[in-house]
């Protein structure tokens, strides 16, 4: 196993959008908090990259800045953002954002209210977005608008075009917001835990679709999650993040069976499926870093039973598990003890074969 401060090895396919030892802070209460701490990361053409980790790991404020989203309180520290030859963290203005936002990278979020305007039919807000991206107007942004609803599954799209949001259900409203994120035609498109104010079995059919759109379209998608029974079945490579940082990237089977950080042991560990009847469920101890504050070793060191004495002295480079694998963390140095995963990350690949992620779509997988 190589052992390399800066990992590069990807998958084989053209990288649609590189990011690279990206830095983002958030001015609060007159103080930094700095939430993207040295990120890099490459996104392929027609991939599905799932980013999971707990509240407050950093996955949203990493993908806002790929679509100029940020809050007006934060700002991006130093990093480079490449899509198209054009680096996105050096725009500033509203005018550099409308040549990539929609037109190229769309986003859905988790809230569809958040994206829908209440006092404007749906059937509009397509033809709005239709207008702006695609120069369609009159009959023929009318007509595309009705074929955008019966993409995503909405049926008596002249009647339900001319509704307003609501009068559609969650999961309808959320399919609604896909229609007019594909209105934009974009490369890209982000969802922002799409489905996490919907029931269950809504959930499925929404993941569904978007894998079904996803083929349609010839679209990358980025997943924001932080339910990994989404992301067993819907994601190509998944990448784990903490405190900001980016700990473990691997093809989905490779983070799922073979985990290497022990942050991702103790995610994997924390899984639903995993839980005894009449028995607690698995927590991770502890709380995150506090970001206001330079972090020292390893952001995860103070809740990882299998810390190292310097963990808590200096950050860990990467280690190269596989040539598409690789993990932030000392126990992948040559020198570290040997140290296994606990029993519970370990017995993932049983949950699998017993179909215990059956109720999601095979979305990455085809």
């Amino acid at each position: 196993m190589a052992f390399n401060e800066e990992f590069v090895a990807e998958p084989a396919g053209d990288v649609v959008l590189s990011i690279r030892d990206l830095h983002v802070k958030f001015r609060l209460r007159g103080q930094a908090l700095h939430a993207i701490r040295g990120v890099s990361l490459e996104v392929r053409r027609r991939e599905t990259l799932a980013i999971v980790g707990e509240s407050g790991a950093g996955k949203s404020a990493l993908v806002k800045n790929l679509c100029g989203l940020l809050d007006p309180n934060g700002w991006i520290d130093g990093g480079s953002i490449m899509y198209e030859g054009m680096d996105l963290a050096a725009f500033k203005s509203e005018r550099d954002w409308s040549r990539v936002r929609g037109k190229h990278i769309a986003m859905v979020t988790q809230d569809p209210m958040a994206s829908l305007n209440p006092l404007k039919t749906v059937g509009w807000q397509i033809e709005e977005a239709l207008k702006y991206n695609q120069r369609l107007r009159g009959a023929d942004a009318r007509r595309r608008a009705l074929e955008l609803l019966a993409d995503v599954g909405i049926p008596d799209t002249r009647r339900r075009s001319r509704q307003y949001p609501h009068e559609f259900s969650g999961g309808m409203r959320q399919r609604v917001v896909i229609a007019i994120a594909l209105a934009c035609s974009p490369r890209i498109l982000i969802c922002d835990e799409p489905t996490t104010a919907l029931d269950v079995t809504i959930q499925a059919q929404i993941l569904r679709l978007i894998n079904d759109l996803k083929g349609k379209y010839g679209l990358t998608l980025v997943y924001i999650t932080h339910d990994l029974g989404v992301v067993a079945n819907v994601a190509d490579r998944v990448a784990v993040m903490y405190a900001g940082d980016i700990v473990e990237l691997g093809l989905c089977e490779e983070v799922f069976f073979d985990p290497r950080h022990p942050y991702t042991w103790a995610l994997l560990s924390s899984l639903p499926q995993l839980g005894v009847r009449k028995q607690e469920l698995r927590a991770i101890q502890g709380t995150p870093p506090n970001l206001f504050q330079p972090i020292r070793g390893d952001a995860f060191a103070p809740r990882n039973p299998w810390a190292l004495e310097i963990d808590f002295q200096h950050r860990p480079p990467y280690g190269e598990v596989s040539p598409t694998h690789k993990a932030r963390t000392w126990l992948l140095d040559p020198r570290a003890p040997a140290v296994e995963p606990p029993p519970a990350a370990r017995s993932i690949r049983a949950l699998f074969e017993r179909g215990a992620f059956a109720e999601y779509p095979q979305g990455g997988k085809r």
